[in-house]
Order: C-alpha cells, then sequence, then structure tokens
C-alpha cells in the first residue's frame, strides 16, 4: 500500500536561510523543528532542495552534501528519520528537470518509495514549494519564515499559509486545519 509523505525545503523551513551554506557551522535548526518532524512520524519524510549556489560556484558538490548529512544526522538523533535528501544542484536558467517547482523529485520518491503523492503534503518558504505540490495533487504548505513574508505576495496556486513548521506540523495532523489568511498577511515588496 502507497504511504503519505512530507516533502520538506531545507532552507527557511528547517533552518534559517543563511545564504550558500559552506559548512555544518552555518547550520541553526528552527527552534521547533525537532518537534514538529517528531510529531510527523507516521509520515515518510524526505527533503528537497535547490542548492543554486552549486552551478553559481558559491559552494561545491561536496559541502552541500555534508550540510545535508549533517541536518539529516541531527534530525535522526532528535527522534526523526528522512529517508532521502533530493538534491538540485543547477540554477534556473540552466533548464534542468529536477529544481523545483519541477515535479521530478516527487516522482522518483512515488516510485522508489511507494509515496502516495495525492495523501502527500509539501512544505516550504517559496511559492515554487506550493507550485510543486499542485504540479503532483498534494497539498502544499507555505512557512513564512526563511524567504516566506518576502515572496508570500508571489503565491499563484492554492495552499495553506501559516507561521513555521510548526504549525505545518498542525495543519498536516489535521489538528489546525486553517492558515493564516491570505488576506491578513502582510508581504514585503
Amino acid at each position: 500500500m502507497k504511504k503519505p509523505a512530507v516533502f520538506l525545503d531545507r532552507d527557511g523551513t528547517l533552518i534559517e536561510d543563511a545564504g550558500f551554506l559552506r559548512d555544518v557551522a552555518q547550520v541553526d535548526f528552527y527552534p521547533q523543528t525537532f518537534l514538529a518532524l517528531r510529531r510527523l512520524a507516521d509520515f515518510v519524510l524526505f527533503i528537497v532542495t535547490n542548492q543554486s549556489g552549486i552551478a553559481k560556484g558559491h559552494i561545491c558538490i561536496e559541502e552541500a552534501r555534508a550540510v545535508n548529512d549533517y541536518v539529516v544526522r541531527r534530525l535522526a538523533e532528535a527522534g526523526s528519520s528522512i529517508q532521502a535528501v533530493y538534491c538540485c544542484p543547477h540554477q534556473r536558467t540552466d533548464g534542468c528537470a529536477c529544481m523545483k517547482p519541477s515535479s521530478y523529485f516527487l516522482r522518483v520518491a512515488e516510485r522508489d518509495h511507494e509515496i502516495d503523492l495525492t495523501r502527500s503534503f509539501v512544505v516550504g518558504d517559496h511559492p515554487s514549494d506550493v507550485e510543486l505540490a499542485h504540479a503532483v495533487g498534494a497539498k502544499g504548505i507555505y512557512v513564512l519564515t526563511g524567504h516566506g513574508v518576502k515572496h508570500c505576495a508571489e503565491l499563484k496556486v492554492p495552499g495553506i499559509v501559516v507561521a513555521d513548521i510548526g504549525a505545518a506540523a498542525d495543519v498536516i495532523l489535521g489538528t489546525h486545519a486553517i492558515g493564516v489568511p491570505k488576506s491578513r498577511l502582510i508581504c514585503a515588496s
């Protein structure tokens, strides 16, 4: 039987968005991340991250991999298992098949891990995360951490807007059915 999943953006969703992370010492988890992910134990958890800094030469693939491995290890130590990390190393102008909002990585997870995308969620702080959810029939949850407030006016497809990863877990678990109404958002221009 296919399982539901939660596909999580990394920077700005699970950890502070500090630009192009070169070292694990730069990783700063949001305080609510560990508890939120432990609460999602009935879902298969994935990280899907665009890391255009690799293509732009700001970081190398080994640095990105080390940061991803560290994030996964810290989450495991806190009681949450990440099934896989899907990392796009391209920049938007490359026209690759894997950069969000492309559904490439979610289709890989669907195939390789028997995921039911229609019962799944995508959580992130960029409109492309919600667009990705919409493209595969999943539910998109837009967090206002990271770049969330800055880009919220760019949301073009339906999604639930919440304050942070903790509130996203509430929505996923059905304990908080409504996010922040878009009409009450203060969006940076």
